[in-house]
């Protein structure tokens, strides 16, 4: 029984923990976003200053410093392990060809049930460096607090208790009220985001690194905010305009990229269990033969 509530406990605050990042962060971002284009917008300042406050935070998260006596604890929660070029290339590939298949996915869905919408502000009156600096920021710094909180502090603790489909899923169900409350409690906002977090959750899970994962999240974040979400309001329904060859077009994207998607996240299955073996063989085959202190 004791073992159970411990393991109930470790679940229970890494699930606070995610929530409270992904807050502040969003909060801190929001709150030097407002202050610079209120005050200094040819100067994207607030970019910089957000770019070293992820950068201190991460380091932190992964014990890089801090309290020594949590250093070990904080790296492996946040499971940010250095994986082969050839694994994180294949891992990010798929990760963008699902991100390409969600967008096209999105632009469906949109036209089949209104929604809310995202509030995304306004930004043709800033000068073109503040635009970019100001969207890069806003997808680097919610990628890096979500796969840092949910699949690396959330979802790692999630795997060792339960199989990992099973993991993935709790945490995406965990994240889905977040999304709801910024976008909408409507069913296609619920499937998109269940979607996206599995994807997510996938790489997270097959990799055992959430590096990939900040990468794919990141790019999906940057085309949201400069190519998708800014002409929800123009999409019209289907059902009072009639689907046009756009609809189709995008409908075609979402399950073309998809398959693609899907099928490379199964190529970086295998590859990330064959270098889990080669790394087992050679850890058998050290410990077969011990290198003596003398001899190093």
């Amino acid at each position: 029984m004791g073992k159970f509530l411990r393991a109930f406990g470790t679940v229970l605050w890494t699930a606070a923990f995610a929530v409270l990042l992904t807050a502040v962060t969003s909060g801190v971002w929001s709150g030097l976003l407002l202050a610079n284009l209120s005050t200094t917008p040819a100067l994207p300042w607030a970019a910089l200053l957000m770019a070293l406050i992820v950068v201190a935070g991460f380091a932190y998260l992964g014990g890089k410093w801090g309290p020594k006596r949590t250093q070990a604890a904080r790296c492996n929660y946040l499971r940010a392990r250095t994986l082969s070029p050839g694994l994180f290339t294949l891992a990010v590939t798929a990760g963008v060809l699902c991100v390409i298949a969600l967008a096209g996915l999105w632009i469906v869905l949109v036209q089949l049930v209104k929604v809310p919408g995202n509030n995304v502000p306004d930004f043709s009156h800033y000068p073109a460096v503040t635009v970019v600096a100001t969207l890069a920021m806003a997808a680097l710094s919610g990628a890096v607090s979500e796969e840092a909180g949910f699949r690396g502090y959330f979802q790692g603790t999630l795997e060792k208790y339960l199989p990992g489909p099973i993991a993935i899923l709790v945490c995406a169900l965990v994240m889905a009220p977040e999304h709801a409350l910024t976008q909408g409690f409507v069913w296609p906002i619920l499937i998109f985001y269940l979607l996206v977090d599995t994807m997510l959750g996938v790489s997270a899970w097959l990799t055992k690194s959430i590096l990939p994962g900040i990468v794919i999240h990141a790019v999906g974040l940057f085309v949201f905010f400069a190519l998708v979400w800014p002409h929800d309001k123009d999409r019209a329904l289907i059902w009072k305009s009639g689907a046009d060859h756009w609809f189709w077009f995008h409908l075609a994207q979402a399950i073309v990229f998809g398959v693609l998607g899907i099928f490379l996240f199964r190529r970086v299955a295998r590859v990330a269990l064959t270098n889990k073996e080669t790394l087992h063989d050679q850890s058998q085959n050290f410990n077969a033969s011990p290198v003596r202190p003398a001899a190093l």
